[in-house]
This record gives C-alpha cells, structure tokens and sequence, in this order.
C-alpha cells in the first residue's frame, strides 16, 4: 500500500510530464491506446458509452472520495466567494471562447470545440494546482464542487446557446445525460462512500491511492483523442495552438482581475485564477467524442485534446510560478 501511495504522489507531482509522455507515446504508435474508444453501448439518448466514459467517471469518483460534509458547510457559509467563483466560471471562459472562435474565424467543429471547453466546470487537477500554489484550498474545492453541480445544465445551455451559428444542431438533452452518467453519479457515489466510511484507517489508505488513478485517468482520456485524433492534430496549423492558448492563458488573467474586482486576498485570487483557467477539458473531450450531435464534427475533438494536455502544463507552470514569487518574498524578507 505504502508503494502505491508513493506511485500515486510522485503521478500527482508531474501530472503534465506524465500526460505529455502519453500523448507523444500514442501519437507515434496509436495502436497503444485505441482501446480507450472502445464502444461499449449506446445509451437511450444515443450517446456513445465508451472505455473513455468509464474513466472520466473514475476521475470523478476520485474527487468525489476528497468530499466531505464539511466541505458542504464551508460553502454554505462563504456563499459570496462561491457566489462570484461560480459566475466567473460560467461567465469568462464561455464568452472567452465564443470570441476567440470570432476572432481568430476558426472553422465551426475546431470552434465548437472551444466554446465546449470553456463550457465546462472546472477541472479536479485545479484543487492539486491550489494547493501547490498556496491558494485557498477549500475555495478551490467549493468552486469545483458548484460548477461540476452546476455543469449539467449550464454546459448544455451555454454550448447551444454560444454554438447557436454552427452548422450544427446542438440538444442540451443529451449532453445533459452524459454529464450525469460521468459526472454527477459517480461524485455522488464517492462523496456517499466518504461519508459512510471515511474514517476507518484502511478506506483513508485507499484515498492516497486515487490522486494517482486520476493522473493516470487523464493521461488515457489524452492518449484516446490522440490515437483517434492525432493524425489530424496538424492539419488546422497553428491557430488551433494559438485558440487554446489564448483562451487559457485569458482565462488565468481574468479570473485573478475577477478576485481582485471584489477584494480576494492574495491565496483567493490565485484560486479563482486557476479555478476559471483549468477547465475540465477531459470532460469536453468525452462529450465530443461520445455525445451524439458532434458526431458530424469529429474535428471538434481535437482542441478539447490539445486542451486536455495544455491546461495540466500551464496550470503545473502557474503554480511553480506562484510557489516560486512566495519563495523569493520569503528570502527577501529573510535577508
């Protein structure tokens, strides 16, 4: 147990080499994780039902297991900051991508792509960035806990509302049951074992196993879209990089202008800026890749990919970054 525990924290230490490793791996040999699409069946809204499917939901289970009733009680009493994080969330990087998509004059499944991405609640490895940054921990977790709450019925009516121009007939029916099915039900289950059994010592043990799992979750939902996807990767040039910088890298900029905008302190601006930056881009990648409607856009799948793999490196960066200015703070007071 103690050696997976290791495994599990030394995966959660370098999540962006481990998710870039994958990706490179599978775009030279795509055979190694076609396995991952596998269909298994088709549920009664047509959605695909994958291998990938099963693995957003262990991803999410894996969050669910940190939740605790107490968790709840910190949002309950600091509803402002989960008030002003959950609208930045559904506010800056929906608009965010559905400008960049003007801008920029992608194609309507790369744009799709995008505005799906920033669609979504945010992403587990931001709690894991929060922490390493020195940011507020339980803000973090509040903020992921509301907006993935929120997401099946947010992301579908954003995405139909934002995509309403694309060649494309976007139902939020669908997407809303997928979110359900990856989403909700598996950190419902997770949170409901936490509640029953965590604090027996072997469950607790168990719980330093799936930080890891979760690493190891991202790196096969990215590995996936490669093997699908990869040959493809290039084919659009270089704008599709520079979409998902841009909405990123904005994305990090104006959620931090957010915090500030209502007073934050310091630990919450850092945050609220990862919080709104780091989307969870591997949901959007299920969704485009199993949800019925972006089945004539295969292409969409592609920058939710991209996405998936940048947001785990610029996430891991902002927070060295963060880490590093309190370090020099530190020993320039010191001196």
């Amino acid at each position: 147990m103690k050696a997976l525990q290791k495994v599990s924290k030394f995966l959660s230490d370098y999540t962006s080499i481990v998710v870039i490793a994958i990706a490179v791996i599978t775009f030279l040999v795509p055979g190694m994780m076609s396995w991952v699409n596998y269909k298994l069946f088709v549920d009664f809204v047509a959605n695909k039902f994958t291998n990938q499917s099963i693995i957003i939901g262990i991803i999410m289970f894996s969050m669910g297991l940190t939740l605790t009733a107490q968790d709840f009680k910190i949002l309950a009493k600091r509803p402002f900051d989960i008030c002003v994080g959950a609208i930045a969330q559904y506010l800056i990087m929906p608009f965010l991508a559905f400008g960049i998509t003007k801008v920029l004059g992608l194609s309507d499944g790369i744009g799709l792509g995008l505005i799906l991405v920033g669609c979504c609640p945010g992403g587990v490895s931001s709690n894991i960035m929060s922490y390493l940054c020195g940011g507020d921990v339980a803000f973090s977790v509040g903020m992921t806990t509301v907006s993935t709450i929120l997401s099946p019925f947010m992301t579908p009516l954003l995405v139909s509302y934002l995509a309403s121009g694309a060649h494309i007939s976007i139902k939020a029916l669908p997407m809303f049951v997928s979110i359900v099915e990856t989403v909700i039900l598996p950190v419902a289950i997770g949170f409901l074992l936490n509640y029953l059994f965590g604090k027996k010592k072997t469950f607790m043990e168990l719980q330093k196993i799936m930080p890891g799992i979760a690493v190891l979750g991202l790196a096969c939902v990215v590995g996936g879209v490669v093997s699908s996807q990869g040959s493809k990767f290039f084919e659009s040039g270089v704008v599709i990089f520079v979409a998902v910088l841009l909405h990123n890298g904005l994305g990090y900029l104006l959620g931090y202008g957010a915090g500030k905008l209502v007073g934050m302190n310091t630990a919450k601006k850092r945050t609220i800026s990862i919080e709104v930056g780091m989307q969870n881009a591997g949901l959007a990648t299920n969704l485009a890749t199993t949800t019925a409607q972006f089945a004539s856009t295969p292409e969409s799948a592609i920058i939710c990919a991209v996405s998936c793999t940048w947001h785990s490196i610029s996430g891991t960066l902002l927070a060295g970054a963060f880490a590093l200015k309190d370090k020099l703070s530190e020993k320039k007071q010191n001196n």
